[in-house]
């Protein structure tokens, strides 16, 4: 116990710690405490964005708060002028990307061309063979209900009774020096393009003409019973002057097709194809080649152009017409089988 001395007083004794007490005497209370883990996760998620940012851990908060202010303004910063350089540069990036198209499109081969001999079975068609008929032979095919795919069977290539031009040009002739219709080696030639640009093919022309004498042996027909009209195209070997000519039954049918018609491929635009009727000198096997003429934006004034194989190689396209002197030559049709090279004098054989 401790005492303080009153001037001029005895002692008096000083209370206790602890003690009850009276009158205005209050007992002293700890301070409250934070809420326990508020202030740590506060402080701990500043602390990782700090150290994040590359503060020493420990560093006061305000400098945690200036030093990631700051890098967020330079982040901003940062995306905003690319934004700006993206939007400044975005036309050149274009043009410089329309450049590159046009160029890889410029490289491209203007076009492909594949030739497909006719397959499906004409109205009225002559089969060459390269070889006599046996006798068994001759008796399946006239008891054949498809003497087409018979003959075909046996090694047969068909030729068609070229397209009748009923409306064709008087100077156009379309019959054989003995009267009887053409007969033509026909086939599809198809134009594919994958330019992005418009493709015009305006003009062919034939090429590298070589021709022979036919050594086919046998040949059996099926006569037309009046004129046929098939859409396509009609060329002589050798051309004649304005040829290929149409012979679409329509205005313009024997005038030269390249006169106004022409071929479009590429930009977005389906394959081009002609039906090309083919007439190979009388009693000749002939192989020739084609050249096309085409202009595009690339090639505004026009440019010739080979036509190759898959192989790279010049197409050799293979036309005949019938052999001069056949051994074996069959007629029929609206009349009974028969051989014309044993009764050559029949009308049925004169036509052929």
């Amino acid at each position: 116990m401790t005492a303080t001395a009153p001037t001029g007083g005895t002692p008096e004794p000083a209370p206790e710690t602890g003690a009850n007490t009276t009158g205005d005497t209050t007992a002293q209370q700890p301070p409250a405490a934070a809420p326990a883990g508020e202030s740590e996760r506060g402080q701990g998620f500043w602390s990782m964005v700090a150290e994040a940012c590359g503060v020493a851990p420990g560093s006061p908060l305000r400098k945690r708060l200036v030093t990631f202010l700051v890098l967020a303004l330079v982040a901003c910063g940062a995306t905003f002028r690319e934004a700006v350089f993206d939007f400044v540069l975005s036309d050149q990036r274009t043009a410089q990307a329309n450049d590159s198209n046009k160029k890889y499109d410029a490289e491209q081969s203007p076009f492909t061309v594949s030739v497909r001999p006719e397959e499906n079975e004409p109205n009225e068609w002559v089969m060459v063979l390269d070889r006599t008929l046996t006798d068994d032979e001759i008796r399946k095919m006239q008891g054949s209900e498809d003497v087409f795919s018979y003959l075909k069977s046996l090694g047969g290539r068909p030729l068609a009774y070229a397209s009748f031009l009923e409306h064709a040009p008087e100077r156009y002739a379309q019959l054989t020096s003995s009267g009887n219709q053409e007969l033509s080696d026909t086939f599809t030639m198809t134009v594919l393009s994958t330019r992005q640009n418009s493709v015009t093919v305006n003009d062919w022309k034939v090429t590298d003409l070589t021709c022979r004498e036919s050594t086919a042996q046998t040949i059996v027909a099926l006569p037309p019973q009046g004129g046929v009209t098939y859409e396509g195209v009609r060329l002589h070997l050798p051309p004649r002057a304005g040829e290929p000519v149409r012979t679409d039954d329509e205005d313009g049918q024997g005038e030269p097709y390249f006169a106004g018609g022409l071929i479009e491929v590429g930009g977005g635009q389906s394959a081009g194809a002609l039906r090309a009727e083919v007439i190979a000198p009388p009693g000749k096997v002939c192989e020739w080649g084609i050249k096309l003429r085409y202009n595009d934006n690339y090639v505004p004034d026009g440019r010739w152009v080979q036509v190759r194989n898959g192989k790279g190689e010049p197409l050799r396209i293979r036309s005949e017409s019938i052999p001069a002197h056949p051994r074996q030559k069959w007629v029929f049709g609206s009349v009974p089988w028969t051989a014309c090279h044993e009764k050559s004098q029949e009308d049925m054989c004169l036509g052929v």
